[in-house]
């Protein structure tokens, strides 16, 4: 992975024929031109399919082989995820690809006309003349089995996204037609409680329901910790509820639907956890970073997900930079700003290494003593979320290590390289 401006800028040559293309959901348009800036042929429109691709293919080789280049460049703008088919296409066709910052576009665009008008043509143009500058990142497409993965974190996210949507609609339910359910179950997903509404019946209707009956039925989902008692006082609460009784026969479908929609996206997010465990199986040194106290399969899994093979990688500050972890500063002059992290990047990354921190702080006691030593340290102590963020920077550079150099983590070695830490149990 080229990870420089001045690497990038090598690529490019007289020999090199640069394309720009703007991206859209239909219809992409292409310009050529050399690392001057000299334009060959006209712009092409084509659509987003494969003969739309082979005739893209087929332009600019014709322009390669009319002009004697040797080599091309693709660069585009990822405009949402419209791009990924032309970037897969170009990477089977063995043709070099870039992207370039959309913010990038927006920003050049009147160097050349002083003007802010845009089009696709003329989009076409910026984005090549950005690439020639160096000005674009070659994108990381995952393969085989971090494709796979990716897409089991995409689809176990709107599988929670769709559980937490129906835990909530259940709980409305519950207000409207039975509010002191939860006075007699405390958790309406434990298995009694399901099983109970799964009778669906309004409290008006469960007090006709002979004690016996209730019984046995709740006994087929769970055997012990019921009895008479809470039978009793289910139905206790059910004879001085307040709950709605008008239009009682499609309340009754709306909880069987919830209660329908909720156990299957419970087995749906069980079969992938299997796919999960699947998956992390067949990528080398997952268990050194699983032992590590506070690190979960969901954690290594989203990791790698959003970083793909950690191989690509020449220093963990390359990964830093993806998730938009490395700092930035606001100093001219004499002034000296505030300095704080870029948030460019993957913020699905971002995120989840900050939510994985807090555990790790809590649980893991080198984590736990470094953070210490960051908040406490005499000179220059960090606030905790500027901790926080460190000790985030610090597992990129532990996760790297381990995954791609195999290494083994221990806790006692890196505790030893925080500086007086023997100095922080005093103080405390």
């Amino acid at each position: 992975m080229h990870s420089t401006q001045n690497e990038r800028i090598n690529q490019i040559t007289f020999s090199t024929l640069i394309i720009g293309v703007d991206i859209a959901k239909f219809r992409h348009v292409a310009r050529a031109q050399d690392f001057r800036g000299v334009e060959f042929g006209k712009p092409l429109t084509f659509e987003n399919n494969r003969e739309g691709f082979e005739l893209f293919v087929s332009w600019f080789r014709k322009i390669t082989a009319e002009q004697g280049f040797n080599d091309v460049i693709v660069g585009m703008e990822p405009t949402g995820h419209y791009w990924l088919n032309l970037a897969h296409f170009l990477k089977e066709e063995q043709v070099k690809y870039g992207v370039v910052n959309p913010l990038h576009v927006k920003k050049s665009k009147e160097l050349d006309d002083n003007s802010p008008t845009k089009n696709d043509i003329k989009d076409a143009k910026v984005i090549a003349q950005l690439v020639k500058d160096g000005r674009y990142a070659v994108p990381s497409l995952p393969q085989g089995v971090y494709a796979e993965l990716r897409e089991a974190m995409k689809i176990r996210e709107h599988l929670t996204t769709d559980l937490c949507v129906v835990q909530a609609r259940v709980h409305n339910w519950l207000d409207r037609y039975f509010p002191e359910f939860l006075t007699v179950f405390k958790d309406w997903e434990c298995k009694s409680a399901i099983q109970m509404l799964s009778l669906n019946l309004l409290p008006h209707e469960l007090v006709s329901v002979p004690d016996e009956t209730l019984l046995q039925h709740l006994r087929e989902a769970a055997k012990r910790g019921l009895g008479l008692g809470r039978i009793q006082n289910l139905k206790a609460a059910a004879g001085c509820s307040v709950g709605i009784r008008q239009g009682s026969e499609l309340a009754k479908m709306e909880l069987k639907l919830l209660l329908t929609q909720y156990e299957w996206l419970q087995n749906q997010l069980k079969e992938l956890e299997v796919k999960l465990d699947e998956l992390l199986a067949q990528i080398p040194h997952v268990k050194q970073v699983l032992a590590m106290q506070g690190i979960g399969r969901d954690t290594i899994a989203g990791f790698l997900a959003e970083v793909g093979d950690i191989d690509q990688y020449r220093h963990p500050k390359q990964i830093t930079k993806l998730a938009g972890l490395n700092l930035k500063t606001n100093s001219p002059g004499t002034h000296t700003g505030q300095t704080r992290i870029t948030k460019r990047g993957r913020k699905r990354l971002r995120a989840l290494l900050f939510r994985v921190m807090m555990p790790l702080v809590a649980k893991n006691t080198a984590f736990r003593a470094l953070h210490e030593y960051y908040t406490k340290r005499p000179v220059n102590p960090l606030k905790k979320m500027q901790s926080l963020i460190a000790l985030c920077n610090k597992l990129i550079r532990i996760l790297f290590g381990i995954l791609q150099k195999g290494h083994e983590f221990s806790e006692e070695k890196m505790i030893q390289d925080i500086p007086r830490f023997t100095e922080i149990p005093q103080a405390a």
